[in-house]
């Protein structure tokens, strides 16, 4: 057995905010693993240096934040096949001979969050609106057409974005102005908010769910606040309804599986650890 206590951590900058530390360290101290997640302001400029000297310095692996997502592609050894289609990665693996492995999991956080919130989910069921063309987009869009959704709408206020989004993913993208919205939702058997409406601080949202069916899964990638107006309304429209700290938590999962050895468990005592930070 290796004396070695193996390090993990998140960069970014800002970093401060994050609340993976908090989350880590309840898996790590729930499991009794000898292991640390440290969070890290890494600057744009000092990014490819603190890569090359973190797995010098005993670290397994990390996760990428905000602004280094992208960049962080273009320093990594090897790229996973859906970290490269989405354009970002969020979780990176440092191997036994120093090479960095780039992934991104916020797709596999969308799925396995939906499952967990709406186990009945069927991907084939119909057509997907996506509403946005970010990043978190990206990854909701590559995550639905894996899974086989066979359709998939998308909505964004700056339409060259998700004409940008249909360029890369083929003809199941279909494209609608942001004034239709609303329209796009109907027959929609899955509705996903990837964009910041509704979040504390930011505009309201505001796109009518008349269109919305009662039978359709709905989830809002915002969890600030948990209960979103979109989420409340469709619930009250009896949609099936799935909040955005599910996909926090199931994003980080693969991760502390491959830098500490052990899946764990996305239950209520790791939401609540999340909910009370």
């Amino acid at each position: 057995m290796s004396d070695k206590i193996p390090l993990a951590g998140v960069i970014g900058s800002p970093i401060a905010h994050s609340k993976s530390p908090l989350l880590h360290r309840h898996w790590l101290e729930r499991y009794g693993i000898r292991g640390f997640y440290i969070p890290m302001d890494v600057a744009h400029a000092d990014l490819k240096q603190v890569l090359e000297a973190l797995p010098r310095m005993g670290f397994v692996g990390i996760n990428v934040t905000i602004p280094h997502k992208e960049t962080i592609l273009s320093l990594a050894d090897s790229v996973s096949d859906r970290a490269a289609l989405i354009g970002s990665a969020n979780t990176l693996i440092f191997r036994a001979d120093g090479k960095v492995y780039a992934d991104n999991t916020d797709g596999i956080g969308f799925i396995e969050n939906l499952r967990q919130g709406a186990p009945g989910w069927d991907p084939t069921a119909g057509p997907a609106a996506v509403l946005g063309a970010g990043g978190a987009a990206r990854a909701v869009v590559a995550a639905l057409s894996e899974q086989g959704v066979r359709e998939i709408r998308v909505s964004n206020r700056t339409r060259s974005r998700a004409e940008a989004l249909r360029a890369e993913f083929g003809p199941k993208i279909v494209v609608h102005d942001w004034v239709q919205a609303a329209a796009m939702i109907d027959g929609a058997a899955t509705v996903v908010n990837t964009t910041s409406l509704g979040m504390v601080g930011k505009a309201e949202f505001k796109v009518p769910l008349d269109a919305l069916s009662p039978d359709a899964v709905v989830s809002d990638l915002v969890y600030v606040p948990l209960e979103t107006a979109f989420l409340r309304e469709a619930r009250a429209r009896g949609c099936v309804a799935v909040d955005g700290l599910g996909m926090l938590l199931h994003q980080a999962a693969p991760g502390f599986e491959r830098w500490f050895g052990r899946r764990p468990e996305v239950d209520e005592a790791a939401r609540a650890v999340l909910l009370d930070a």
